[in-house]
């Protein structure tokens, strides 16, 4: 049971995280290579997930702009790392989708050498927002990009998305079946953030997880 103190403490970090991303946000460049991923003397948080498994919904939900990030309903179509500039004070980047099958092996890769290349090498990276489709739990693809994150010593945090499909019976089983496959992994946030970008749920709380990593 949360005391006092607790409650404060919780009620300052979700105004922070607020505020920040109340502030403007605005797209820096999409890197199609390692060349052109852009410099930045910001703190950087970036999104990874399966193809569709809502990053760009999530990055407009949190920065309460409808077409910041472009919204796919074709798999795949992300081909680029796209950056965003948070009020001068956090970068965000929203990764290409891994995962689906439709696209040639030589494409698959090239966005899978680009993505990992991208997270073993960013000294600014702060943490990556893992994200899970809720309708189905980790599936052997997340879990091998856990794998991947632990040993490169990456600091990630995994969030369920589209929580508004599932019954609450239904996300009790998959939030503990998520805890649990996240505590055998050695870079993984202990908390973990059950989100929908279509009824808010969990935007706030995401918010101000995200807020502690920015300047200050």
């Amino acid at each position: 049971m949360e005391n006092a103190q607790s409650r404060r403490d919780r009620a300052q970090a979700l105004e922070q995280g607020r505020v920040l991303f109340a502030q403007e946000c605005e797209f820096v460049r999409g890197a199609a290579d390692l060349a052109g991923i852009p410099p930045t003397k910001f703190p950087e948080v970036a999104f990874a997930g399966r193809s569709n498994v809502g990053k760009s919904s999530l990055v407009n939900a949190l920065t309460g702009r409808k077409t910041l990030a472009r919204v796919s309903n074709t798999p795949g179509r992300t081909r680029e790392i796209n950056f965003f500039r948070l009020g001068e004070r956090l970068m965000l980047a929203d990764l290409p989708g891994y995962g689906y099958a439709r696209v040639s092996k030589a494409e698959s890769a090239k966005w899978t050498e680009l993505i990992f290349a991208y997270l073993a090498g960013r000294p600014s990276l702060r943490r990556v927002v893992l994200l899970i489709d809720s309708r189905r739990g980790p599936l052997p693809q997340d879990i091998e990009v856990m794998d991947l994150l632990d040993r490169a010593a990456v600091s990630y945090q995994l969030v369920l998305t589209k929580v508004d499909k599932l019954k609450p019976a239904e996300l009790t089983d998959v939030e503990n079946q998520t805890r649990a496959e996240s505590q055998r992994h050695t870079a993984a946030h202990p908390e973990l953030v059950a989100t929908s970008a279509e009824t808010g749920t969990g935007i706030a709380d995401l918010r101000a997880n995200l807020a502690a990593l920015a300047i200050r």
